[in-house]
């Protein structure tokens, strides 16, 4: 059955496995889902992650999850903000805070993809995909 939203997918996939404390997650990937994993992980939010090429189309992506030292998780939220029923767009000056700025916000631009704290530098808005805390 084809997924008709795969970020969302991916997010449910990591927000399922932190739940049960599972090191490791794996799923489909394509570029969108590459590029997201490599912003959760210059953020600090997971350890890495990798791809193995299973013959093309079939790709799989594995993301190693972040834990701090007691086991408590890094990814405490991860929640899907533009969707493709409803795209929500924001320009540079009013790009969201996510917990004060304590979290991150995903912004898709014409540069690619990054923080909203890249985005205001940058001063480039774009399509907010997801907040991370």
């Amino acid at each position: 059955m084809p997924v008709t939203d795969p970020i969302a997918d991916m997010f449910t996939h990591i927000r399922n496995a932190t739940r049960v404390s599972s090191p490791v997650v794996e799923m489909p990937a394509s570029k969108q889902k590459i590029a997201l994993a490599e912003l959760l992980r210059n953020e600090g939010f997971i350890s890495s992650f990798e791809t193995k090429d299973l013959g093309n189309p079939k790709q799989r992506m594995r993301i190693v999850l972040k834990y701090g030292p007691k086991g408590e998780q890094v990814i405490q939220g991860i929640k899907r903000i533009s969707k493709p029923g409803l795209r929500i767009y924001r320009s540079s000056d009013r790009l969201p805070r996510v917990s004060g700025g304590l979290g991150v916000a995903i912004i898709s631009t014409n540069r690619g993809l990054m923080t909203d704290r890249q985005a205001r530098k940058s001063i480039v808005g774009g399509e907010v995909l997801a907040y991370v805390w």
